[in-house]
């Protein structure tokens, strides 16, 4: 989407995010689905087999995933073969290289959604003894919407793409520069929605994706043993891999660490030093100094507080009777 929006194939990118919506909802559906059946286990490398015990899961999931992939036909593949030839018409700089991208990122989606569901619903079952005993479709209350929810993704991309891309209705919403020709380009080369699904068997992304699925089904169902074979092959683009880049570290070490510091040395100044020390326990002792200032005073003898009754009474008086003129004696009432 976020490539259709730098393309300025505006349309595009709404069309990919209404389809989106659909598959990648029922998608995550799905996946809570498994969990519940799984007595709320959440490993991949635990599961294989469900495709038995679980057929409405595993048909809506497989819908999901091919329309999440680009299969033609399905949702997902309208909205996504018009952002790749969205790119590909563009005369934008680096154009080119964004194209060969997008197309290497269909082998990868391809890759990783059918490895995980040839893991899970596929191949030989390494579910516990105890959970498989118990293993069954959820509740209506899941599998319904998982129904209703897959025909969108395998139709709804078919009957919409002409009307949200070709019909101008945008146009008054957004104005787009003339030398961005990327809609142009694809209102150009659009016939139908039937004929794109002719179409995709010659084009690159649909081999691409084919490469996937076909990488995908050897690595998890063929010859597990070469994932890691390639693992300790190419150990250090691995490690490289599995660590994220090694954003998550960075991201841990100077955002979420460094936040932790500010938060610390705040709740030092702040809570412990302002308000704890100053605010509230120096108002108590505060208090208590006061108290140990006066406390001599109050012996409970009555003849001291009689003294001190005519000891101030004493000084008033003084102060009355020789105020006289000055003003800095006198107390007006």
């Amino acid at each position: 989407m976020t490539v259709a929006l730098g393309v300025s194939a505006y349309s595009v990118a709404i069309f990919h995010l209404m389809t989106h919506a659909f598959f990648k909802a029922l998608l995550f559906l799905g996946a809570g689905s498994v969990i519940v059946a799984m007595h709320h286990e959440q490993d991949i490398r635990k599961m294989g087999g469900l495709y038995k015990k679980m057929p409405i899961t595993y048909i809506t999931a497989l819908i999901g995933t091919l329309a999440l992939i680009g299969f033609p036909g399905f949702a997902g593949f309208y909205s996504k073969d018009m952002i790749i030839e969205a790119v590909h018409f563009s005369s934008l700089p680096y154009a080119d290289w964004v194209y060969y991208a997008v197309v290497a990122g269909v082998f990868i989606t391809a890759f990783y959604s059918l490895r995980m569901f040839f893991l899970v619903f596929h191949g030989e079952s390494r579910v516990d003894h105890h959970t498989a005993e118990h293993l069954h479709e959820p509740a209506k209350s899941i599998t319904v919407p998982l129904i209703i929810l897959a025909i969108p993704s395998a139709v709804i991309g078919y009957f919409t793409i002409e009307p949200m891309l070709f019909t101008g209705w945008l146009d008054n919403a957004i104005t787009v520069s003339s030398s961005h020709v990327s809609m142009a380009g694809l209102k150009s080369e659009f016939h139908s929605a039937g004929a794109m699904i002719s179409h995709a068997v010659s084009t690159l992304p649909f081999w691409m994706m084919v490469g996937g699925i076909a990488t995908a089904w050897v690595f998890s169902l063929y010859r597990t043993q070469w994932a890691d074979w390639v693992m300790n092959k190419f150990h250090r683009s691995y490690y490289v891999l599995d660590s994220l880049y090694g954003f998550d570290r960075f991201n841990e070490i100077v955002f979420v660490n460094g936040v932790k510091k500010l938060g610390n040395l705040l709740w030092k100044v702040s809570d412990m030093g302002l308000i704890d020390k100053m605010a509230v326990n120096g108002s108590a002792r505060l208090v208590g100094f006061i108290g140990s200032v006066v406390r001599p005073i109050q012996t409970g003898y009555v003849y001291h507080y009689a003294f001190f009754m005519i000891f101030s009474l004493l000084i008033i008086l003084t102060w009355v009777l020789f105020a006289g003129d000055n003003p800095l004696l006198q107390i007006e009432f």
